[in-house]
């Protein structure tokens, strides 16, 4: 069921942007999260290894499981396919389970060969994502946007970004997840949140620019930081647009842990 937030109804809602952004602390999030999937399921396991090197993710990931029982490994390559040959929304979600995929079953490999000696292992489950939004363009045709570009020229494309996708428009943001245990075991999921900005987005969009906050962030925006005042509604999941979706992830988990 998908939950629809407006962020002036949110208490410290653009303070910060993990589900403290809901002030929310993490026995109150635990609470809200497992009514559906039991903390001894998704508790099941020893040891959680994150796919990915984003610090943003790695934060989300703690406030569920504690630090001490997540490994952060990224994959050995950071290349990525592309979005160019995709024509619709499906095969965008479809090409973001192969990317969300691959980084995982890069690390399982990994992971199975380094440790393929033991008499024992700790129960591990691999958690790797593919976070990218999506816009449409002007005769509807959906569009990926990725990260800035690192060149000079970022601040000229995300202003280009702000201006023709987001003003007074809402896009979706939106994250594969794809988990694997050592053994195989697997669950997967596309998570989507729909995000609507305020038309007047000229009057700050220098100043964010110069902040530099939209290098390396999909979109070129960072809904947990300073892109907060450019934010007019929430409509899904807030952690799924900063990187990991919490409560999709911790179903995922029992997925595999019942298998």
């Amino acid at each position: 069921m998908r939950t629809t937030y407006s962020l002036h109804e949110l208490p410290d809602a653009q303070s910060c942007g993990d589900l403290c952004i809901l002030g929310w602390e993490t026995n109150e999030l635990l609470k809200i999260l497992t009514k559906s999937t039991p903390l001894r399921v998704i508790m099941s396991f020893r040891r959680y290894i994150l796919a990915s090197r984003s610090p943003r993710r790695l934060e989300l990931l703690q406030l569920v499981i504690h630090p001490e029982l997540i490994a952060v490994r990224p994959p050995e390559s950071a290349a990525e396919a592309g979005f160019d040959d995709c024509q619709d929304m499906e095969s965008i979600k479809f090409r973001m389970l192969e990317i969300a995929r691959h980084k995982a079953e890069q690390v399982q490999r990994q992971l199975n060969q380094e440790e393929s000696e033991l008499y024992e292992r700790p129960r591990t489950l691999i958690i790797a994502a593919d976070t990218t939004v999506i816009v449409k363009n002007s005769i509807g045709q959906p569009i990926v946007l990725g990260q800035p570009p690192e060149t000079d020229e970022w601040r000229e494309i995300v202003r280009n970004w702000f201006l023709d996708y987001y003003a007074g428009k809402t896009h979706c943001a939106a994250t594969a997840l794809h988990v694997i245990t050592p053994d195989g075991r697997t669950a997967e999921r596309v998570v989507e949140t729909q995000v609507t900005f305020r038309a007047n987005v000229e009057l700050w969009l220098n100043w964010y620019l110069l902040t530099g906050e939209p290098r390396g962030k999909a979109g070129g925006y960072a809904l947990q930081g300073a892109a907060s005042v450019f934010i007019e509604r929430v409509e899904g999941s807030l952690s799924n647009v900063v990187g990991l979706p919490l409560e999709a992830m911790l179903e995922l988990f029992a997925e595999v842990s019942l298998r």
